[in-house]
């Protein structure tokens, strides 16, 4: 679970001010468009998945603009991790109907004698086992992704406002009420930002 899926891919900043989000192609005209009408203030967009701060290219024609940061969804072969996924592994033994996929497993004869005399045997065992232990750290990574994307964003555009510091420990310390309190003197937009991005999927 990505806990940025819901939210606009990219925001743009012109000092503490956001000026647009949505898709890159959007927010590379508003950042043109900040730029040419002579903006004093430094204008970042910022991916919201990561919290940090990226670099495009502006120049030619609105249209080309665009075109050139038009996203395109292409299937990704990789798990997330660098290396392939399931479904990009050439099937052979298995239940391939199913997206059961057979790899070797190496574990000591205690835990093979365990895992047979489990209901269903070993391979039920083995992705019961697997399920519990995905829902159990499922939350606590979910949490320490927004708290990473909220410190990335607030380090580079909220590093010189007060009570940076003090903010920035409520943060990690997943304290949503001290962050909101420490920060209630931030430019509203800065603020709501830093919150939506670190505390969204948080109860």
């Amino acid at each position: 679970m990505n806990p940025a899926t819901d939210f606009p891919p990219y925001a743009v900043f012109d000092g503490h001010r956001k000026i647009a989000s949505g898709p890159l192609a959007s927010v590379a005209l508003a950042v043109k468009q900040a730029m040419e009408n002579g903006s004093v203030e430094p204008v970042l967009i910022f991916d919201n998945t990561t919290g940090r701060t990226i670099d495009i290219d502006l120049r030619g024609t609105a249209d080309e603009i665009t075109a050139r940061h038009a996203q395109t969804a292409v299937p990704d072969s990789t798990d997330g991790s660098g290396g392939k996924s399931e479904h990009s592994e050439p099937r052979g033994r298995g239940r391939p109907k199913l997206g059961v996929v057979a790899r070797e497993v190496t574990l000591l004869p205690r835990h093979w004698d365990w895992l047979s005399a489990q209901p269903g045997g070993a391979s039920v065992a083995l992705r019961k086992l697997v399920e519990d232990a995905r829902r159990v750290n499922a939350q606590r990574e979910n949490r320490r992704v927004a708290q990473e994307r909220a410190y990335h964003f607030i380090s580079a555009i909220a590093g010189d406002l007060p009570g940076f510091e003090e903010a920035s420990r409520a943060l990690f310390a997943d304290d949503h009420l001290r962050f909101s309190e420490l920060t209630k003197k931030w430019p509203a937009d800065v603020r709501d930002h830093a919150i939506a991005l670190g505390f969204r999927d948080a109860p």
